[in-house]
């Protein structure tokens, strides 16, 4: 972009009211010229991973809201993402926005050939099926090991954990029953506890690792997703503790101040709290 581009850039995005993505993509180019901001212009796809994870977050979390309109602020800001690390690698010489578009619009088409081709499905299920097969085909993926291997370390441990569960148990490699993974759950216990009682730092937490895994395997094989209800729980957790300190503090004193027993009793009672 010359100089003259970018002015006549900036006029033109001043001057409008309504923007398109194509607007987008221009600002953003605009931002990142020898005479737009020194931030974005030193970015790079490391510097703003952070970002990108943070946004996805913040647009799941007013899906959980049902605020529409902070949605849609939230989906404007995931969107810059994918448009700044694009023009990133354009300035590299790499695929630039265009590339991006062409390529999950090429994956949509292949991987739905019951719209664009004559496979003909009997509903969502065997969407699904397809959907996978075809994905684990144009990767390349020739084994399951490859397969487990293929899912992202970069996703959420329990997540992660919950998917692995799944690609093994396409192999019948899994638990017979949620009751038979909550039995290895209490398996991991008694190993945790044994490793708690010699203070042994390494073996703690891979036998916490091990038991967070069959809680996980337990969930899923009862039809739970774990993430969803560590979310849950979460949140049950955060709405008690306030019940339990503004009960503290309705007696003049901080929770700090309590005793054990009593923050117990508190607890107890925020328990029985709707």
């Amino acid at each position: 972009m010359t100089n003259n581009e970018f002015d006549s850039a900036v006029e033109e995005l001043k001057s409008k009211t309504k923007y398109s993505f194509s607007d987008l993509c221009l600002i953003v180019e605009v931002l990142r010229h020898e005479r737009g901001c020194p931030w974005d212009r030193e970015q790079t796809h490391k510097s703003i991973r952070k970002n990108m994870l943070e946004e996805a977050y913040e647009a799941a979390e007013a899906i959980d809201l049902e605020d529409k309109d902070l949605l849609c602020e939230e989906l404007g800001d995931v969107m810059l993402q994918t448009v700044l690390h694009a023009s990133i690698s354009a300035s590299e010489g790499g695929f630039d926005v265009n590339d991006v578009c062409t390529g999950i619009c090429s994956k949509l088409i292949i991987r739905h050939p019951h719209v664009f081709g004559d496979v003909t499905v009997s509903g969502t299920g065997e969407v699904l099926k397809n959907w996978e097969n075809i994905k684990q085909a144009t990767k390349g993926v020739k084994t399951a090991t490859a397969s487990i291997e293929g899912i992202s370390k970069a996703l959420p441990a329990l997540v992660r954990a919950q998917k692995i569960g799944q690609k093994a148990a396409k192999q019948r490699f899994d638990f017979a029953s949620a009751e038979d993974a909550l039995a290895k759950a209490e398996e991991e216990i008694r190993e945790l506890r044994e490793a708690l009682a010699v203070r042994d730092a390494e073996n703690i937490e891979e036998e916490a690792g091990d038991l967070l895994l069959a809680v996980v395997n337990t969930a899923r094989l009862a039809g739970v997703d774990a993430e969803e209800a560590l979310h849950k729980a979460n949140e049950k957790f955060v709405k008690r503790f306030a019940i339990v300190e503004r009960a503290a503090n309705d007696e003049g004193v901080s929770l700090s101040e309590k005793t054990e027993e009593e923050m117990l009793s508190l607890w107890n009672k925020a328990k029985n709290t709707r």
